[in-house]
């Protein structure tokens, strides 16, 4: 039984007094909340300003990126060991914002991955089709490349760390939302790729988030999915009574 894992992606949103507040304010709301995991993902500036405000709850820490490198010349990166030391648990890699807007490549990606798990962290890796490419009938193949790619190298055994996000980039802050039987589709094309890729051992245990545009009214029926484990939410991440609505609606 895959545990329900949610997590916020604040972006870059707040500052350094609204990002204490937030995360006191879901410390608070989602205290005994213990049948979903649940993390944050701060921007770096406020991640241990957070981990202060989390100190005693179940709330996890999570940045939005990372370096491969351990350390060295490499003016305005974060290392894994950096955000170990700040008490990170995961880090979200190859967000499509980090792919379409930064211009990150799936080698690239692949780097993070592996450098996330090689330190002990988790990473949440991300994949999802343009709105033109899913018009164009290329979800599945999008999708299955992006994890092919982004998991290049990682054994079955490594993939017990590993979150996989299926954001459909056409969903992501634009109010629009992939269906219930959109996202479970793709979810379950990509479990059934985890299957081929390694075994049914891995398909079986890896958790697999939805992003995009996930909030409380449609919580319940996202997750009434059999291949959805759970969501990155950005915008309704940012309200303590939203997210924590969410969560609840969950456990």
């Amino acid at each position: 039984m895959r545990k329900p894992f949610i997590a916020g992606n604040w972006k870059m949103n707040t500052d350094a007094a609204g990002a204490s507040a937030l995360a006191a304010g879901l410390a608070k709301a989602l205290a005994g909340v213990t049948t979903v995991d649940v993390a944050v993902c701060p921007p770096f500036v406020y991640l241990q300003r957070v981990a202060e405000a989390l100190a005693g709850s179940t709330i996890r820490l999570g940045a939005q990126d990372v370096y491969f490198e351990d350390n060295g010349a490499f003016t305005g990166e974060i290392s894994c060991a950096m955000l170990k030391d700040v008490c990170c648990t995961y880090v979200i890699v190859g967000h499509s914002e980090r792919r379409h807007v930064i211009g990150e490549t799936d080698a690239l990606i692949n780097k993070k991955v592996a450098a996330v798990i090689a330190s002990g962290l988790q990473p949440i890796l991300c994949a999802g089709e343009l709105l033109e490419e899913r018009e164009a009938g290329k979800t599945e193949s999008v999708v299955a490349g992006q994890i092919r790619k982004g998991l290049a190298g990682i054994t079955a055994e490594q993939m017990a760390a590993v979150t996989i996000a299926y954001e459909p980039v056409w969903a992501i802050g634009t109010g629009r939302t992939a269906t219930a039987a959109q996202a479970q589709e793709v979810h379950a094309m990509i479990r059934e790729l985890l299957g081929e890729m390694y075994n049914e051992r891995v398909a079986a245990q890896t958790r697999i988030q939805y992003g995009g545009s996930a909030k409380p009214s449609n919580t319940a029926e996202l997750m009434a999915n059999a291949d959805v484990d759970g969501l990155l939410v950005g915008g309704a991440g940012l309200k303590v009574d939203d997210f924590a609505a969410m969560i609840k609606t969950v456990a």
